[in-house]
């Protein structure tokens, strides 16, 4: 089986995720069940389910992001170069061809995409397109709104230090 890709930044972020769910929110949970259950009756305390249920979700969120962890391989961005051709990692700036709008994204894992951030999947349709490509290059895509063409102006490398 393929172990999913995920950046060193990415997977920073959701080290800091579970460390704040184990040391914060879980204990907080705890505290709230203990408080609720002293209240009494546990079958019609409101505050008591909402309390088992946050337990529940954030239980689940631990799990997932264990698991996610310890199956991901983390890739070290700032390791990376392969000069001007983009791989996984690469901050692409693109320019439409027809507007002259200039775009720019980062190639990610699956589990660490967020368009808002300008952060694509790798296995995206935009990120298949670009793999493999180089500054200088036009590229073609097909989305839902028709063929976008933009031309690949920049290929860089390194620590994400332009997200957050």
């Amino acid at each position: 089986m393929r172990r999913p890709p995920l950046t060193l930044r990415g997977a920073q972020r959701l080290r800091a995720e579970l460390e704040h769910l184990k040391s914060v929110v879980r204990p907080r949970i705890v505290n709230a069940i203990a408080e609720a259950r002293a209240h009494g009756d546990l079958r019609e305390n409101a505050e008591y389910h909402a309390a088992r249920e946050q337990q529940s979700f954030t239980e689940g969120r631990i799990n997932e992001l264990e698991a996610t962890l310890a199956n991901a391989e983390v890739i070290d961005t700032s390791k990376l170069n392969a000069g001007t051709r983009i791989v996984f990692g690469a901050r692409i700036e693109l320019s439409d061809i027809h507007s002259g709008d200039s775009t720019i994204y980062r190639i990610v894992g699956e589990l660490e995409a967020d368009i808002k951030r300008a952060r694509i999947s790798v296995s995206s349709p935009v990120a298949r397109a670009l793999i493999g490509k180089h500054e200088g290059d036009t590229v073609h895509i097909d989305t839902p709104g028709g063929r976008k063409s933009y031309e690949v102006l920049e290929v860089a490398y390194g620590e994400e230090d332009d997200e957050d």
